[in-house]
């Protein structure tokens, strides 16, 4: 197992190699990341659409969702949420701001473009017609529940939501193999579902799909518009997910770790992992 410390050194390392790829692989990684999230999204509320006991279905649809994080770990792809600790590598100055950014951007289109076609493929493949139309239903309510949620809810419900994530990304670099980092990711995901706190790439999905399955169903869902989804939901928990990620646990560890923290020397094999760890990603 790799200590904090040498987790957050390795993740300086992936954060310079992120940084670096070209605008169009950020967005096509980032498409792929959209559809692992997407599809942890219909996964979980299909799994807890005829639960009654709402408690119980909580809990049956948060042990679902961490699938998503599991692929976007291991099949290689990149989350915006999980990037907000490329923040480490710029408070190290081993990349700048303008690329962090730049980064955070093409990804976000990427992670948008790709839960948004996991909703189009979910809505006009007719998915909700499961259980007698009891998943449209679901569908509709999980994402008119967001667009009615206040601003500053979704800005503190964001926050919370990417420290757990990021905590679930760096204890995923403590593993040195698969079963281990499924492992590791699978509790902070999990509980920031179980608690309810808001992922912006996870509203992506949730928002267009009930948009498009209120209008393919002809469900009717109070607040449920356009304009509230992006204004009550995707604005603020963005902004939330910015703050947990790279101003509570980058920041945080970094001040733990890395702020005046000598290099130690290292082996010739300690090396070569390193290196092996920022290809990897």
């Amino acid at each position: 197992m790799h200590s904090p410390l040498e987790i957050a050194r390795n993740y300086v390392e992936v954060s310079i190699h992120k940084t670096n790829l070209s605008a169009f692989k950020m967005v096509i990684l980032g498409l792929f990341a959209g559809f692992f999230i997407g599809f942890a999204g219909i996964a979980s509320t299909t799994a807890a659409a005829t639960i009654v006991n709402p408690s119980v279905a909580k809990l049956v649809g948060a042990m679902v969702f961490p699938a998503g994080m599991a692929m976007v770990l291991i099949a290689g792809s990149e989350l915006f949420t999980g990037n907000t600790l490329i923040i480490l590598a710029v408070l190290e100055k081993k990349t700048t701001v303008r690329k962090m950014l730049k980064n955070w951007l093409f990804v976000f289109i990427g992670n948008f473009l790709g839960a948004a076609l996991v909703a189009v493929g979910v809505v006009y493949g007719h998915t909700p017609e499961l259980f007698g139309g009891d998943l449209a239903d679901s569908i509709v309510a999980a994402g008119a529940s967001r667009c009615n949620l206040h601003f500053s809810d979704s800005l503190v419900r964001g926050i919370l939501c990417n420290v757990l994530v990021c905590i679930a990304v760096w204890m995923s670099f403590a593993a040195k193999n698969v079963s281990g980092k499924l492992m590791t990711s699978f509790w902070p995901v999990m509980v920031f579902v179980l608690c309810g706190f808001e992922h912006s790439v996870a509203d992506m999905y949730f928002g267009t799909a009930a948009l498009l399955a209120s209008r393919e169903y002809g469900i009717a869902a109070e607040g449920l518009t356009l304009v509230r989804f992006i204004v009550n939901c995707i604005i603020p928990v963005t902004l939330g997910n910015i703050i947990g990620g790279a101003g509570i646990v980058g920041f945080g560890y970094w001040l733990g770790y890395l702020r005046h923290t000598p290099l130690s020397p290292v082996s010739k094999e300690q090396e070569q992992e390193e290196i092996d760890i920022a290809e990897e990603y």
